[in-house]
C-alpha cells in the first residue's frame, strides 16, 4: 500500500496581511507516485496551497497557520526551504524568473554544484537530466534565446537533476503554443510514467492538462476543497460548472446534443468517451444547424502591405506578410512561439520600423508617425505584464492614460471605476501592484488600454493566467465594446477555445509568414494548417470524427454558431 507524501489536516493559512484566511480546515492527502491536478478559479487558495508544499509558505510568505502539514511525515518548518528544496521541486508559470546559469548545463547543474558534488558525476547527471528533458543538443545555449518550451523544459531538468520526490508545476501550459502545449503534458507523463515522482499540476486548462492521464483532481473555492475526485466523477457532474472552470468542447457540445455523461462514459479524453448510442442525438441535433447570413462588407482599417523585418541582418523574423483588417473586426492571430506574432503587433504600434512594406490606418501610411501618435488610435496590451506596469499603486496604473491627457479627477474616477469593474478588479483598486497575482496584474495592464477607449486593441495573450469566469467577463467585455462601438481588436493567442467562440477570423502565422487566412472553424481541421503553426486540433474535430460525421469544419462552425447564438441571447 503506498504511502502519504503529503498530508494536510485541519489546515489553515491566512496570510500576514489578510483578515481572512487563503485556506481553510484543509484535510488532504496526496500518496506517493499520484498525479494530482489543482484547478479552481483565481483567488479560490490553490497556488496557496502549493506554495506550503514547496516551503515558499511559511518562508518567503509570512502569516498564521493552524492544524498540520507533513511533507513525507516531516514538518516542513522543521525541514527549512533547503531540506524541502530536496524534497519538492517547482517548475513556475514564469521561467525566466527560474534561471541562474548561463547556459542550459550551467542551470540544470546549479544544485549539484552548491551541493559540491563531484565534476565527473556532475557531469554525468546533467547529460542524462538533459537527455530526460530532451535538451541534450541545447546544453550549450543560453536558456533565454530558447523558445518558451524549451525554457520550460529548462526548469525542469533543473529540479529533475537532484532527483527530487516530488514535482510541482504552476500553471505549465500558460505561455505555450497549443502544440508545445501537448508535448509538455505527454513529456510530463513520461517522466511521471519512468520515475516514482509524484507529479502536481496546478493549471487553468482542463481539457488541455487533461490529453494525458492523472489519478485525481482536486477543486478549490473559496480556500477549501470543494471536490477531490477522478476525472471521469468529476466531468460527469456539475462540480467544474459551481466552480466555475471551463469543462472540455466536447462535454459542452454533447451537451448541447441532449446527450446524458456518466463516470462509466469514460469521458476525461475525447479519445476515452464511449459514444455508442449517442451518435443519433449528435447527428440530429448537427442536422438542425441554421443557415448564417452571410457577412456584412465592412470598410478596411488596418492594413500590412509586404511587411518583411529581422532584428538582425542575417535573421528576418518576417517576411512579406500581407493582412487587411476591416473596421469591427475581432481576428485572432496564432503560431507556434517565434513564429513572428508579437513582432507584429510591435511593427503596427510603431516600436519596430520594417525593413521593407508599410503599414496604414484608414488608408493612410503611418510609417512616419510616432509612437504616441499611433498610441492615440492604436491600444497594445503587452504579454508580459510586468513590462507595463509604472505604478505603484492599482487605480494610479489604471488612470495614468487619462491623467496624461489632462482628464479631470471626477470623470477620470468615473471611467477607472467603471473599467475596473469591467475587468474584476474594483475590489482591488486601493491595492498596492506588487500585492496582485500574475493574473491579477495582467488584468491592471488590459484595463490600462481599455479605459482610453482605442480606436484598435491589440491584444498579446489576453487570457493568460486568466480563470474561466474572468476570462468570459473580460471576453464579452471585448465582444461588447466590438459590437455596440466597433472597435477592431485583434488578440494574440495560443488558445484555441479563444479562437472558435470570439473571433470571426484566424490569421495563422509559422515562419514568419502568413500560413492561413480563413474562419477559425477552417483553420482548426485543417492538418497541414495545424501541424505548420504548431496548432492542435479542437476535440469538436475529433467528436464530429468519432461520431460518423464526414464533414467535421461544418460541424465545428455550427458549434460556434449554436454557443454563440446561446451566449448572445443569454
Amino acid at each position: 500500500m503506498k504511502k502519504a507524501i503529503i498530508e494536510f489536516e485541519n489546515f489553515s493559512f491566512r496570510y500576514r496581511v489578510q483578515k481572512l484566511p487563503s485556506l481553510t480546515e484543509i484535510n488532504l492527502k496526496i500518496y506517493e507516485g499520484e498525479k494530482v491536478l489543482i484547478v479552481g478559479p483565481s483567488g479560490c487558495g490553490k497556488s496557496t496551497l502549493a506554495n506550503c508544499i514547496n516551503g515558499l509558505v511559511p518562508f518567503s510568505y509570512s502569516g498564521v497557520t493552524e492544524g498540520t502539514l507533513k511533507i513525507k511525515g516531516q514538518n516542513p518548518a522543521e525541514l527549512g526551504i533547503f531540506g524541502l528544496s530536496k524534497l519538492v521541486g517547482t517548475v513556475l508559470q514564469d521561467t525566466d524568473g527560474q534561471f541562474v546559469g548561463l547556459t542550459v548545463a550551467e542551470d540544470i547543474a546549479f544544485s549539484l554544484e552548491n551541493d559540491c558534488v563531484e565534476q565527473a558525476e556532475m557531469k554525468r547527471r546533467v547529460e542524462e537530466t538533459a537527455e530526460t528533458v530532451e535538451l541534450s543538443r541545447f546544453k550549450g545555449h543560453s536558456p533565454q534565446a530558447l523558445s518558451g518550451g524549451q525554457k520550460q523544459r529548462v526548469s525542469l531538468g533543473g529540479v529533475l537533476v537532484d532527483n527530487v520526490e516530488i514535482l510541482l508545476f504552476d500553471e505549465p501550459l500558460a505561455n505555450l503554443d497549443p502544440a508545445t502545449g501537448k508535448y509538455a503534458m505527454e513529456l510530463i507523463d513520461r517522466i511521471h510514467s519512468n520515475s516514482e515522482a509524484t507529479v502536481l499540476i496546478v493549471e487553468h486548462r482542463l481539457e488541455d492538462v487533461l490529453h494525458c492521464k492523472v489519478d485525481r483532481i482536486i477543486v478549490m473555492w473559496e480556500g477549501r476543497i470543494m471536490a477531490d475526485t477522478t476525472p471521469s466523477r468529476l466531468l460527469s457532474s456539475d462540480i467544474l460548472k459551481k466552480a466555475g472552470i471551463r469543462e472540455p468542447l466536447y462535454i459542452t457540445c454533447l451537451k448541447y446534443a441532449g446527450c446524458e455523461i456518466s463516470a462509466q462514459d469514460r469521458p476525461e479524453n475525447i479519445r476515452s468517451i464511449a459514444l455508442e448510442g449517442l451518435e443519433k442525438s449528435i447527428s440530429a441535433w448537427y442536422e438542425k444547424k441554421e443557415p448564417q447570413p452571410a457577412g456584412e462588407v465592412r470598410e478596411r482599417l488596418l492594413e500590412l502591405k509586404n511587411i518583411s523585418f529581422g532584428y538582425e541582418n542575417n535573421n528576418t523574423v518576417l517576411k512579406g506578410v500581407n493582412i487587411s483588417v476591416n473596421k469591427g473586426e475581432m481576428v485572432g492571430i496564432v503560431g507556434r512561439n517565434g513564429a513572428g506574432k508579437s513582432t507584429l503587433s510591435k511593427l503596427i504600434c510603431g516600436f519596430e520600423k520594417p525593413s521593407e512594406g508599410s503599414v496604414f490606418l484608414e488608408g493612410k501610411c503611418i510609417d512616419k508617425d510616432s509612437i504616441a501618435e499611433r498610441a492615440q488610435k492604436i491600444g497594445l496590451v503587452m504579454q508580459n505584464p510586468n513590462h507595463m506596469l509604472s505604478k505603484p499603486m492599482l487605480f494610479d496604473e489604471v488612470a495614468l492614460g487619462l491623467v496624461t491627457r489632462g482628464w479631470k479627477q471626477k470623470e477620470l474616477e468615473a471611467r477607472v471605476f467603471e473599467c475596473l469593474k469591467i475587468c474584476g478588479l474594483y475590489e482591488f483598486r486601493n491595492w498596492p501592484v506588487s500585492a496582485l497575482s500574475y493574473g491579477q496584474k495582467k488584468r491592471v495592464t488590459i484595463a490600462s488600454i481599455l479605459v482610453l477607449k482605442p480606436q484598435v486593441i491589440i491584444l498579446d495573450e489576453p487570457t493568460a493566467g486568466q480563470d474561466f469566469r474572468h476570462y468570459t467577463e473580460f471576453m464579452e467585455f471585448l465582444l461588447k465594446l466590438n459590437r455596440e462601438s466597433g472597435t477592431t481588436i485583434l488578440m494574440i493567442t495560443h488558445d484555441m477555445h479563444l479562437l472558435l467562440e470570439y473571433t470571426q477570423r484566424a490569421v495563422v502565422m509559422a515562419e514568419g509568414t502568413v500560413v492561413a487566412d480563413d474562419v477559425p472553424a477552417s483553420v482548426l481541421t485543417d492538418d497541414d494548417i495545424i501541424q505548420k503553426a504548431s496548432l492542435k486540433r479542437t476535440s469538436l474535430y475529433e467528436l464530429a470524427i468519432r461520431a460518423g460525421i464526414s464533414d467535421s469544419r461544418s460541424f465545428v462552425q455550427h458549434f460556434i454558431d449554436y454557443d454563440r447564438r446561446g451566449r448572445f441571447n443569454g
